[in-house]
């Protein structure tokens, strides 16, 4: 399993001279991520591959953390993710962006943008009614149940509420490009997250 973490900078645009394709691309700075478990089946149950991201100082994590880091060799670092699948690297080495190739097919995780709190209209692309004179429906929700039967609202039901700001996956995306110089990853398309938001890369099965 390949994984790596990282933190999205931005989007921009690649002009192809040649074809003049221009291709909208997301820049990605990932890792280099040093290795600090590795998860058998044998003592943990499952396979897996825990990651370090972003190097801070010591008072910035927890103590059990810091202790947990220390057995690997690693210093204090913001992030720890764990990539499932089986382990090709081993505790103290370090996974890079030539791990992934142009080409790749791969899926982003991350925390999408959080838009605070919204109406049904623009949370869950509600139809607004008539705004014509005498209309009492401009962008009300509507009826969200009956009277009598159930005698209350239902679970679940759409209504107005805090927006975004939830873990989400973009699947069927490819790698643009690498710089192995500044650790960056060209992702085709867009990805989940802010600016300066952290994003886990995975391979795609």
């Amino acid at each position: 399993m390949k994984g790596i973490i990282g933190k999205k900078l931005g989007m921009s645009q690649v002009f192809d001279p040649e074809t003049g394709v221009v291709t909208p691309v997301t820049v990605i700075e990932a890792g280099p991520c040093p290795v600090t478990q590795v998860r058998s089946v044998e003592t943990d149950g499952y396979e897996a591959v825990q990651l370090a991201f972003e190097p801070v100082a010591d008072r910035k994590i927890s103590k059990p953390e810091i202790g947990h880091l220390r057995k690997s060799g690693t210093g204090a670092h913001r992030q720890l993710v764990e990539f499932r699948g089986e382990a090709t690297v081993a505790v103290g080495d370090h996974v890079t962006v030539e791990a992934f190739a142009p080409g790749d097919k791969i899926k982003v995780s991350g925390t999408s943008i959080g838009k605070g709190f919204a109406g049904t209209i623009k949370r869950h692309n509600f139809h607004r009614g008539p705004m014509s004179h005498g209309s009492h429906n401009k962008r009300a929700p509507g009826s969200i149940g009956a009277s009598a039967t159930p005698s209350r609202v239902m679970k679940g039901m759409k209504m107005s509420g805090h927006m975004g700001a939830k873990r989400r996956t973009q699947v069927g995306l490819t790698v643009f490009a690498i710089e192995v110089e500044r650790n960056l990853i060209l992702v085709k398309g867009a990805v989940p997250g802010p600016r300066n938001g952290f994003v886990e890369i995975r391979e795609e099965a």
